[in-house]
């Protein structure tokens, strides 16, 4: 990527051209920037989690559920909050000055639009929950619209610079002040309103960093044919992960209407735990794999090859809590949520087959978008929404674990559909896909035979801290250990590591 790629200080953005460097360098920016963004959500979650379990003896299962019933409705107008137009800003080789500030007035004008509505959907909320409490709750949450439009194209112009430590120091400040606030107003006794706070103060701080971290800004708009062809890429993608959103969400509606706060609240708490760390890995990794694969788009094989092994690192890295998810749930509800969150533990278990059937087919979406086959990739989500809904459905008279089961047993049916049909005319073959993914695979089913034995054999005399500690570590070292040596991986990771140590940071600065 050239200096051209990068908007200059003075806010001048001419002309958006994308080259790609020599291979070598390339991949060591690539390696470099995946890790900076991987260690950096390391630590958000980490973060996260350590609120989490403050919060969780500072606030009740209602206090959950209230957010939950609202979350549900901001998350699905997110969907529509930047209009696919920060991945078509990022997947363009070419973007001129008019263009970009056209599509930040787009943004603006969506996200204002969304706030009004959202806003006026808290009568709704109340009627359909019966909890007058859900009014104030939803008038303020709408807020986020507005203030994360602001800084839709900014991040995306900092993701084509491939400006990847700026974005990770920008989302650990703002969720550090988001945190701050909520542990303040919980133990001040704020109840549910410190959740909520915490969801708004983060897009206003996140916002104001990023704009004084890229000085660039928007001019009138102009209307281009360009903008036409960027705008239905856009749409397609806003679909897609409408539709998706759909299947993935309909089960915290459901439970919300059928069982209450409290189901929920205990639902979300344990479905949160049990994705949160592959969400944040896929959501970092993306940022990164999406601007490198886009960047690739002339040169099939090096695309694939790039996308194979990021898929590995993805599945490895997301085996181990698959592995805790499944096997360590009792020990993990009590010390992260407390006791009187036990009744989460079976639904953090029956959840970890969905874990990992996400890690191994939500990557082909990058593929598919870096490619401009989002159309595809639409059609893989209207198959996945109705196979989903059925087994939430089917499990709903059973309560949160049935729901759980439900989710788990849809993804397992549709893992291989998925799987060909992404793969079909992509020139990645099913042979390379399986060689991809077979080493954590097989390494994570005999480290966790072994990890259920040693949790057999030890929960009888152990408390429940130094007893996930051992099971972790003995889980992790033999699972490692198979990887490495016996599935023959110390070379590849050896030189992913050695990347990342050696590779100085790109100068690809602007302030």
């Amino acid at each position: 990527m050239t200096e051209s790629a990068v908007p200059r200080p003075d806010g001048d953005v001419p002309s958006l051209t994308t080259q790609l460097p020599a291979s070598s360098e390339f991949k060591k920016r690539s390696v470099r920037g995946g890790a900076i963004t991987v260690f950096g959500q390391g630590f958000s979650m980490a973060l996260q989690i350590g609120t989490t379990f403050i919060l969780a003896r500072l606030l009740s299962p209602t206090d959950y559920g209230l957010q939950s019933m609202v979350v549900t409705l901001t998350s699905f107008f997110s969907l529509f909050r930047d209009a696919g137009l920060s991945v078509a800003t990022v997947q363009r080789d070419r973007l001129a000055e008019d263009q970009i500030s056209a599509l930040f007035w787009i943004n603006t004008a969506l996200g204002t639009f969304l706030t009004i509505v959202v806003a006026s959907a808290g009568p709704f909320l109340v009627e359909f929950y019966k909890e007058p409490r859900l009014l104030w709750v939803t008038i303020a949450s709408a807020s986020v619209f507005f203030f994360n439009s602001l800084a839709i194209q900014h991040r995306a112009l900092l993701e084509r610079a491939m400006r990847f430590s700026t974005s990770v120091k920008i989302d650990i400040f703002s969720g550090a002040v988001g945190a701050a606030i909520a542990l303040v107003m919980a133990y001040r006794g704020f109840g549910y309103w410190a959740l909520i706070c915490q969801t708004i103060s983060i897009p206003i701080v996140g916002t104001a960093a990023t704009w004084s971290a890229i000085r660039w800004v928007p001019g009138r708009p102009r209307w281009t044919p360009e903008l036409r062809s960027m705008l239905r890429f856009g749409g397609t993608v806003t679909l897609n992960s409408l539709v998706v959103y759909v299947a993935y969400n309909t089960e915290k509606i459901l439970l919300g209407r059928f069982w209450g706060a409290a189901a929920l609240g205990i639902y979300g708490r344990a479905y949160q735990l049990a994705t949160l760390p592959v969400q944040q890995l896929l959501g970092a990794v993306h940022i990164v794999a999406f601007s490198v694969l886009s960047r690739m788009q002339g040169d099939a094989e090096r695309l694939q090859r790039a996308y194979l092994k990021s898929l590995s690192v993805i599945v490895a890295l997301t085996v181990p809590v698959v592995i805790s998810s499944a096997l360590f749930a009792n020990e993990i509800i009590l010390i992260v949520l407390g006791p009187k969150w036990i009744s989460a533990a079976p639904v953090l278990r029956l959840l970890a087959p969905t874990v990992l059937v996400l890690a191994l087919v939500n990557p082909f979406s990058w593929l598919l978008s870096s490619k401009g086959q989002v159309e595809r990739s639409l059609k893989i989500a209207f198959l996945i929404c109705p196979v989903v809904i059925l087994g939430i459905v089917a499990g709903l008279h059973y309560g949160p674990t049935g729901v759980a089961t439900g989710y788990s047993a849809a993804m397992v049916v549709l893992f291989l559909p998925i799987v060909a049909w992404a793969t079909h005319g992509s020139g990645i073959t099913l042979r390379a896909y399986w060689e991809a993914v077979r080493p954590p695979l097989i390494s994570g089913a005999m480290a966790g035979g072994c990890a259920w034995l040693v949790h057999t054999w030890s929960k009888v005399g152990l408390r429940p801290i130094p007893l996930l500690i051992l099971e972790l570590t003995v889980s992790a070292l033999i699972y490692s250990g198979i990887m490495l040596y016996v599935m023959r991986q110390k070379e590849f990771y050896f030189d992913l590591v050695k990347n990342i140590l050696q590779q100085k940071q790109p100068s690809l600065t602007v302030c």
